[in-house]
């Protein structure tokens, strides 16, 4: 019980939420999405802290805690020793640490927290591990590691340094396949361009940080397909 009355003595209260209950229903109605998570209690600091950097490595999110997988709103007894790991796994697991915001909602007699996740502004945030740190990413309703390219991907991203690219040979065979095929792998475009993966990789994740390509994950392996912003 002491690091817990240590972490009492040292923080503030928690903020109750403005969220109406319609509007909880309404969001727990949608289901887990790239932006909402739903955890019944929670496991581990660990464990959540990957949900946390993952959210924070894209554009942000929303956890709560106390709703089931399938959207039943089932409450906590109590917030307390959840919002304990909540914090613990923000500030000591993730690398950097995330600044998240957990909210109370009381449900009958029982507690939902709201938990936001904000977009780092430095990334990309790493998870403790026991052998090395790993990140993740939000696909879809799940969070996945992210492979090395996708990792250079949020590195150049959080570079203050401008991004160009050269329209040259391979980039106009890039382009061609990608306009038949859609989408395209390092393997793929070392293949069809006569080059090693690491060039391939480098050139594909530099049109990525310009903003000429947009990188999805599928499978553990990273994907590439025309920005929805230049299609």
């Amino acid at each position: 019980m002491n690091e817990y009355q240590d972490y009492w003595s040292s923080t503030g209260s928690i903020t109750i939420s403005n969220m109406s209950k319609p509007d909880l229903h309404n969001l727990v109605q949608m289901g887990e999405t790239a932006f909402v998570e739903f955890k019944q209690k929670v496991a581990s600091p660990e464990k959540l802290a990957r949900e946390i950097a993952a959210f924070a490595n894209c554009d942000g999110g929303m956890i709560l805690i106390g709703v089931g997988d399938r959207g039943e709103l089932i409450g906590l007894e109590t917030y307390l020793e959840e919002e304990f790991w909540l914090q613990k796994a923000a500030a000591e697991e993730c690398i950097p640490p995330v600044n998240i915001t957990v909210e109370l909602f009381q449900h009958g007699q029982r507690d939902i927290l709201i938990v936001k996740v904000p977009e780092a502004e430095q990334k990309p945030v790493y998870v403790k591990g026991h052998k090395r740190r790993k990140v993740y990413v939000r696909v879809q309703d799940a969070s996945v590691e992210a492979s090395d390219e996708y990792i250079e991907v949020l590195k150049q991203g959080s570079s203050d340094e401008g991004v160009t690219f050269e329209y040259g040979e391979k980039e106009q065979i890039l382009f061609r396949y990608l306009k038949e095929y859609s989408e395209i792998t390092v393997k793929e475009f070392s293949n069809i361009a006569y080059i090693n993966t690491y060039r391939a990789s480098k050139i594909l994740i530099n049109l990525v940080s310009a903003g000429v390509l947009d990188l999805f994950e599928r499978d553990g392996k990273a994907h590439y397909t025309f920005s929805v912003k230049t299609a």
